[in-house]
Formats: C-alpha cells, structure tokens, sequence
C-alpha cells in the first residue's frame, strides 16, 4: 500500500487550494461582478496571471507525492517570496488602501505566509516532500 501524504503535507496542500480559490474569487470573479453591476466592461479591473493554477499544482503534487514535488516546492516558494516581497515594499512606500489594492495586500501576506512555510519545511525536513513509494508488485 503507498504512503499516504502526512498531516501537515496534507495541511500545505489544502493551504494551497484555499489560496487559489480566495485568489481566484479576488483576482477574478469579485472583479468582474463589480465591473457588471457598475455598467464598466467586464475586465476593467481583472489582473490576469497564472499564480493561482501553479498553487493547485504544487497543491496536487504535495498531495501525489510526485517525485518533483520538493523541487517544485523549492522553486516555486522562492520566485513567489522574492516576488510578493519586492510587491509589498513598493506598495509600503506608498500605499493606496482601495478596496483593489487592500485585497491584493492581504491576499499577498497570506500567499507570503504559506510559501514561506512550504519553504522552510521543504530545507528543514527534506524527506517531508519525499516521493510516494510504489505498491509491491503481486506476481
């Protein structure tokens, strides 16, 4: 029988999952209702990128235990850290609390909280991201 993923594998994936919702909802859906209900065109203030289909992915591959799953978990945690840290302080310098850009802000920290969580157990406990083992063959 395969190893199952452990509980705080389990916990970064759902953590993951929940953020690309939340994300989508922000970046997408509350967006475009906004826009609608106001009478502006459909993607006035829609910001299109691809981060939340690459948290489902690490997500999954937590979840699969995927071979590449420490080296995507390595990879990705620190192109979104330098990213939303850069964001961050140049929206601190100076900062515009609309209703857009406090969404973006908080959303941000959460993403920064848990990519930086992925990453310190991805370096601090290697084998905590190991491959799923394969199921003994019965022939």
């Amino acid at each position: 029988m395969p190893d199952l993923p452990s509980r705080w594998n389990e916990f970064l994936a759902h953590f993951l999952f929940v953020l690309a919702a939340w994300t989508g909802f922000i970046k997408y859906l509350f967006p475009v209702a906004y826009a609608l209900s106001n009478g502006e065109h459909w993607n006035t203030h829609v910001y299109w990128d691809l981060w939340p289909l690459a948290h489902l992915w690490l997500g999954w591959a937590l979840l699969r235990q995927a071979a590449y799953a420490r080296q995507l978990a390595i990879i990705m945690s620190v192109i979104e850290i330098v990213i939303i840290v850069s964001k961050l302080a140049m929206f601190l310098s100076a900062p515009e609390w609309t209703i857009w850009r406090t969404n973006w802000f908080v959303n941000k920290v959460f993403v920064l909280g848990c990519f930086i969580l992925i990453l310190v157990t991805a370096l601090m406990r290697p084998g905590a991201f190991r491959a799923r083992r394969l199921p003994e063959s019965s022939t």
